[in-house]
């Protein structure tokens, strides 16, 4: 039900503030464990970052997985962890990460048991295959298509995404609209079509209509266009146990029996947070301009620990509009043949398939100062020639792309070190004529051959010369889908004082937590999958269930 009518002051079990997968998963869990729910969301679209997101989900130990006789195994997933984690943060997460690994397959489960979604397995490889415990397939799955009829009146308030949902995450894998659009047109047409009659889609608009209709089955009430003011607590810095929000230039009180979620999101739109935390050259956001920080600001009015606020899913975007504005659509166009990524210094850092591009480009000396921006995809005419639509966005903004007739003219117009640049190039060409990037090993890993698809034994075609005018030049700095930073959470979603000690009745869950994974992706569902398990420890929390089941 929705209650964004009512002005008096209420009571639930369990207050969730927030509706993305996060807080979504979480209302459903508590709801199914017979607790009255109350779910706030300030603007009046549901789905936050989550509904306009592919909605890839990274689940270790996977049922689907399991039925496709694929093994895996919470050892294998740890080691995995352990191994390709930044260097100190085993320290601090590793408790975290265990939690992850046990709770998420029960959490996958739960939610297929108790919502119309239904989940694929997609063939898709482990960014760090190679390294042990790694996999080349089965951790990777994402909603299959769901009509967002299945939630009613709200099926027109589900947030819409840059991304083209009429595809689901494995089509656009495998079929490929960004490189081939009519082909996929032509390929696509009949699910399409039954698609957009019946308003089906996928990725995360499934995600978010999926989960809604299971909240709203188990009886949770939906507050749209309700801000969260602040937490209202016992005493200063004592229990959480209600929050005061506002709608309509109206305030009151809904008070929480059992305690309050913070599943707010990021802040990447509050300006002067992200630059405090994020300084240097910025190019664009990702996600709903909503995400303002309210979780955080709450949590540390209240007494919480903030922790790895300069994290953040950093990755490429190409210019789009949305809701009126200038904004990012997150595409990894800088992976192309006949392109490279270079830094100020014009020197190459990243093979340019690499998933964790958004980690190398954010690199940080250690004053917190940006190592590396600006940073330039520097290519030639075929590049562009490649991606019919590159070149249709870029016309949203016009300064974009810069062109030249020779290298150096290219950095003079981008302040790049001629000579610098001229050396990179020549050096890149080089390689491409041998047929191996010895620098970086462009193509070479499991991911970077699966996202170029290259089979076994096949070319790689990741490696094409710069050479043909005109040369182009196109900046990739930070651009933000969601910053990672919040309250220090422990391994029950309980929010913690600075001197560890848990502030009852708090917790926190998504991206509105400190993530215990960061920037550094594992996986491309890295951040869908532990914000949905994140939520589901939660709930359990707040339900008494000291193991999630």
């Amino acid at each position: 039900m929705d209650a964004s009518a009512n002005t008096a002051d209420e009571t639930f079990d369990f207050i969730v503030v927030g509706s993305g997968a996060a807080a979504l998963t979480a209302a459903l869990t508590a709801g199914s464990g017979k607790l009255s729910v109350g779910i706030i969301e300030k603007s009046d679209r549901i789905g936050g970052t989550s509904a306009m997101s592919g909605a890839g989900t990274w689940i270790p130990c996977n049922h689907h997985a399991r039925a496709a006789g694929i093994f895996d195994s919470p050892e294998a997933a740890m080691i995995y962890l352990r191994g390709v984690a930044p260097d100190g943060w085993q320290h601090a997460e590793d408790h975290l990460w265990t939690t992850f690994v046990s709770q998420a397959p029960r959490m996958l489960e739960f939610v297929e048991r108790n919502t119309p979604l239904r989940y694929e397995l997609i063939e898709e490889p482990d960014p760090f295959a190679e390294h042990p415990g790694g996999m080349t397939v089965g951790r990777m799955v994402s909603p299959r298509p769901l009509s967002r009829r299945v939630t009613g009146r709200y099926a027109g308030k589900i947030r819409r995404s840059t991304l083209p949902h009429i595809f689901t995450y494995n089509e656009l894998m495998h079929i490929d609209p960004y490189h081939a659009p009519i082909r996929t047109g032509l390929k696509m047409w009949p699910a399409m079509l039954w698609r957009w009659i019946t308003d089906a889609r996928g990725q995360g608009s499934a995600l978010i209509a999926g989960l809604l209709k299971g909240c709203l089955d188990k009886g949770c009430t939906l507050m749209t266009e309700t801000r969260a003011i602040r937490l209202v607590q016992d005493a200063p810095g004592g229990r959480v146990n209600g929050v005061e929000v506002e709608r309509s230039g109206a305030r009151r009180v809904l008070h929480a029996r059992r305690g309050v979620l913070l599943a707010t999101g990021g802040f990447e739109w509050n300006e002067a947070m992200r630059e405090a935390n994020f300084p240097g050259p910025f190019d664009r956001i990702g996600s709903p301009r909503t995400n303002e920080g309210d979780g955080q600001r709450m949590a540390a009015e209240a007494g919480a620990q903030l922790d790895r606020m300069d994290q953040a899913n950093v990755h490429p975007v190409i210019p789009t509009r949305y809701d009126g504005h200038l904004h990012g659509l997150p595409i990894a166009f800088q992976a192309e043949p006949h392109a490279i990524v270079v830094d100020r210094a014009a020197n190459r850092f990243i093979s340019e398939y690499d998933f964790n591009i958004g980690e190398a480009i954010d690199a940080r000396n250690p004053d917190g100062s940006p190592r590396r921006l600006p940073v330039w995809v520097i290519g030639d005419r075929r590049f562009l020639k490649r991606s019919l639509p590159l070149r249709a966005y870029a016309r949203l903004d016009p300064d974009w792309i810069r062109k030249a007739p020779t290298l150096a003219a290219l950095a003079a117009g981008t302040g790049l070190p001629a000579d610098a640049l001229e050396r990179t190039v020549t050096r890149f060409n080089r390689f491409c004529a041998e047929g191996r990037d010895s620098d970086f090993g462009r193509g070479e890993t499991v991911w970077q051959r699966y996202r170029a698809g290259i089979g076994e034994g096949g070319q790689n075609v990741t490696l094409g010369p710069i050479e043909q005018p005109p040369f182009v030049a196109i900046p990739l700095n930070r651009s933000i889908l969601g910053t990672k930073g919040g309250a220090r959470t422990d391994d029950r979603a309980r929010a913690l004082r600075p001197d560890g000690s848990v502030i009852e009745g708090l917790l926190c869950a998504g991206l509105a937590m400190a993530n215990p994974f960061g920037t550094r992706s594992v996986g491309a569902g890295t951040t869908i999958g532990p914000n949905m398990t994140w939520g589901f420890v939660a709930a359990n929390t707040v339900l008494g269930n000291e193991a999630a089941g």
